[in-house]
């Protein structure tokens, strides 16, 4: 009987054709990651492909996310976030809003991949564990999300059964989330470039009105425009209105009173 195997091509080899599998799942995945354009589908649209391309690279992994995390804040942690699958978003709820506790909180905060298989039984997030663990999922992996001196978020990885992360699927876990963090902080920038450009463009169709109000408040009270434009934003703050709007406000009441006065004459 002819053996049709080609020697060292690990097909007798189970743990090694399953290396070659995952290998090649996190290859697929990040020239996915690579292959991302930053601009087409928004920060919301790209964090989700991200979290995706995760779930598929990670061995044994059931669903996963990823999330922008403003750590220097301990009030609104959370920039944005994304899921491959509904349940993972049901974790987030959980970690980030009912209990400000769980894996991607720890990874971010300590700069460290960890890991959990028993969630229910996990002493490290006494309160996050076993309330994940009741809706059935047992593990979890959190991969930093790192760049030199910046931590952008974390993924994090979920599965429902116990023991579901060995080192292999950690390995290739931190493996992905380099390029990953690098792909996510473009597109954070992109999206803030854009947020920018946005507000430039409103601030020059603005401007005309905002000229106009520092025009009407000078000829009222006299003194310069830069005192004039610190009374605006001086209202702006007290009634939490933006200072076009406050503008609008003025220069509306300056041509209603101007009108008062022409019918009364």
């Amino acid at each position: 009987m002819t053996d049709d195997r080609i020697e060292g091509d690990g097909s007798d080899d189970p743990d090694r054709a399953r290396r070659v599998r995952d290998d090649d799942d996190l290859a697929t995945s990040l020239a996915d990651l690579a292959g991302l354009v930053s601009g087409a589908n928004g920060l919301d649209g790209l964090l989700k492909q991200v979290a995706t391309f995760a779930a598929h690279a990670i061995p044994g992994a059931d669903g996963a996310g990823v999330t922008l995390l403003r750590v220097d804040r301990s009030d609104n942690r959370v920039e944005a976030l994304a899921a491959s699958h509904p349940f993972v978003s049901a974790i987030d709820e959980i970690q980030y809003v009912t209990l400000d506790e769980g894996p991607c909180i720890t990874a971010a905060d300590e700069r460290r991949t960890v890991h959990s298989g028993s969630l229910d039984e996990e002493k490290m997030w006494p309160h996050f564990g076993p309330r994940v663990g009741r809706m059935g999922v047992h593990s979890a992996l959190s991969l930093p999300l790192l760049l030199p001196g910046e931590v952008v978020g974390a993924i994090n990885v979920y599965a429902r059964g116990k023991d579901a992360f060995d080192e292999l699927a950690i390995e290739i876990g931190e493996n992905f989330a380099g390029p990953a963090a690098v792909a996510v902080h473009n597109a954070r920038l992109l999206a803030q470039a854009l947020a920018l450009t946005t507000q430039l463009q409103s601030a020059l169709a603005n401007r005309p009105v905002i000229d106009q109000a520092i025009g009407i408040l000078r000829a009222r009270r006299g003194g310069t425009a830069d005192e004039a434009f610190a009374r605006l934003r001086a209202i702006s703050q007290h009634e939490h209105l933006r200072i076009v709007e406050v503008s609008q406000r003025v220069v509306a009441e300056a041509v209603g009173r101007a009108r008062a006065r022409d019918a009364d004459g």
